[in-house]
């Protein structure tokens, strides 16, 4: 695996002084770890919107959670059951292919992944809950929305994804969101569903952010030409480094 860096001089809007800038475009992310991270939110999407298709009579997905379209009694359950398997899947691969972040927020999203599996393998009953998908799906909302913060790196070289700043904000959203849940869970305020679609499709969409990201260029001023850049030297251009 390699980085592509390119040296470009670029004039200052406002002190008309020459600076060089670095663009450093990163391979860290494997082609199979951006197609995870970008099936995951379309898949859920889509997954919700055929299978509440498939009910018989008018579905109410504000009112109604995407588990009981998985739920024992479902009509067609299975197709809602696979969206959860396979979302669950793409969590887990994203959080492998996600190598410049940090260690323990690729745990975290693993995990959440695993959890989302569980939770397809543990449906609810037609009548009232089941205790170990409460379980599995409380673990997995906490589990995606605390991984931003734990995935963070202070390095200046982060990709914008991982700042910790950044990655504070994501999660700060995520928390909002799982609070708006969890009230409507409680409350009955009749919006359970569409806070739990706003919330997933959250969930789905950061990683995919934070790939890309990782993906794109990244632009560092420089003080100075690189060396090679002056008279007689190679001059701007392009150089391949081996990555870390």
């Amino acid at each position: 695996m390699s980085s592509l860096v390119i040296v470009l001089p670029a004039t200052h809007p406002e002190t008309g002084r020459t600076a060089w800038l670095t663009v450093v475009v990163v391979r860290k992310v494997p082609w199979w770890g951006v197609v995870s991270a970008a099936v995951a939110p379309v898949l859920l999407a889509c997954g919700w919107t055929i299978a509440a298709g498939l009910q018989p009579g008018s579905f109410d997905a504000v009112s109604k959670t995407i588990s009981a379209l998985a739920a024992q009694g479902a009509t067609d359950r299975w197709v809602m059951t696979l969206v959860l398997l396979g979302v669950g899947t793409c969590d887990v691969l994203t959080g492998l292919a996600l190598r410049p972040a940090a260690s323990a927020g690729r745990l975290i999203l693993i995990a959440g992944g695993v959890a989302g599996l569980l939770v397809a393998a543990s449906p609810e009953p037609a009548q009232g809950g089941s205790l170990p998908h409460g379980i599995w799906a409380t673990f997995g909302f906490v589990a995606l929305t605390a991984w931003p913060v734990a995935a963070a790196k202070r390095e200046p070289s982060a990709p914008y994804g991982l700042r910790p700043a950044v990655s504070a904000g994501a999660a700060g959203v995520t928390l909002i969101l799982l609070g708006w849940f969890v009230a409507e869970l409680i409350a009955g305020l009749g919006q359970v569903g569409l806070a739990e679609r706003i919330l997933t499709e959250s969930q789905a969409l950061w990683p995919l952010a934070v790939v890309l990201s990782a993906r794109i260029a990244v632009i560092r001023p420089r003080a100075g030409p690189p060396a090679g850049a002056m008279d007689g030297g190679a001059g701007p251009g392009v150089q391949a480094r081996p990555s870390a």
